[in-house]
């Protein structure tokens, strides 16, 4: 009888561990993140250059191995990172990245991307990233260092490009600022491509940004 009274128990407590368990992961909500920024308004996009339309095709986007997680992986302390399951991209990292620059270089270049379509008579600007490091440290910094190639095709004619860049931003608390300061880094990168880009689309002697 007693053990069969404690096996009673046992059961009893198992179910009611099961039970806070499952309470528990329902508790605890998944949050997604996007690197593409909100579209700007009508006075962000008024104080651009006016420029020429420049088309340009995005190749896809690399990023390294360390930081290509569904999750977010964030540097604690001075050699530590941590993957946090709760907080995901919405989309592979190297994807994310490519969207983004992708907005941002539409924006600064006055064109889409014309990836997968069929060319036209006009130069078309074909623009490869590589991230070599993608960092994120809460409350501290957002960075982004990679190297990246512009080349404009001009029929049988092409001129390029290849340069580095490391673009880093002070972020405040929490994921939020931490997603919106590496939107930040890459609209810097952006800039950094679009003049190299309009330099070499109008024949004119182009050079990488400073570090």
């Amino acid at each position: 009888m007693i053990r069969a009274g404690m096996t009673r128990t046992g059961k009893c407590l198992f179910s009611l561990g099961a039970t806070l368990a499952l309470a528990a992961c329902a508790s605890a909500p998944m949050h997604y993140y996007t690197l593409v920024a909100p579209a700007h308004g009508a006075a962000a996009a008024a104080s651009t250059p006016n420029r020429s339309p420049l088309p340009f095709e995005l190749l896809p986007v690399s990023v390294p191995a360390q930081v290509d997680q569904p999750q977010l992986v964030v540097r604690e302390g001075g050699q530590g990172v941590a993957l946090l399951d709760g907080e995901r991209w919405i989309a592979p990292l190297g994807d994310e990245v490519r969207s983004a620059l992708s907005a941002d270089l539409a924006r600064e270049l006055h064109s889409p991307d014309v990836s997968g379509l069929a060319g036209g008579d006009k130069p078309v600007l074909r623009i490869k990233l590589d991230v070599r490091r993608f960092d994120s440290q809460p409350g501290s910094y957002a960075l982004i260092e990679g190297s990246w190639s512009v080349r404009v095709m001009h029929g049988e004619h092409a001129d390029a490009l290849a340069c580095t860049s490391r673009v880093s931003e002070t972020v405040g608390p929490g994921y939020d600022a931490l997603v919106q300061g590496h939107q930040r880094a890459i609209e810097q990168l952006a800039a950094q491509i679009a003049t190299v880009a309009y330099s070499l689309g109008s024949g004119q002697a182009a050079a990488c940004p400073a570090p």
